[in-house]
């Protein structure tokens, strides 16, 4: 599997049959390091081929926006340009995508190529003004 850091281990360690809500942090490079135009021109077409993928699997995308400063920590930390939230069913149908040789194949070089640093948080509902089921 290339997915690079992909934390097997500690998402297996996780209930995997309990809903998750995946925050995404992402850093874009200038240029996409495929040569095809943009960080973000490569980022349009990882989305355009995983939001498919996860709405597959009983997902959805709750909520994107561009991060434009730090309201509180370290002024100096991770510059991102990009936050997502993207719910899953269960953490298995996450590790499902992420481990299937399609998204592999079809999607992470496009997401490798775009993005300079991403980070994803699974995360578990505390309260929630939405309510997925």
């Amino acid at each position: 599997m290339a997915v690079n850091m992909l934390n097997i281990e500690g998402l297996e360690r996780l209930d995997r049959q309990a809903p998750v809500v995946m925050l995404n942090l992402m850093r874009f490079h200038d240029r996409s390091q495929d040569g095809n135009g943009s960080g973000w021109d490569a980022y349009l077409r990882y989305s355009a081929i995983t939001v498919p993928m996860i709405k597959a699997r009983g997902g959805t995308l709750l909520w994107t926006g561009e991060a434009e400063a730090v309201a509180l920590g370290p002024h100096d930390s991770s510059k991102w340009d990009f936050v997502a939230l993207v719910y899953y069913p269960t953490v298995a149908a996450f590790l499902d995508m992420m481990t299937s040789e399609s998204y592999e194949r079809e999607a992470d070089p496009h997401r490798v190529a775009g993005c300079a640093e991403h980070v994803i948080i699974a995360t578990r509902e505390a309260y929630s003004k939405f309510k997925m089921k």
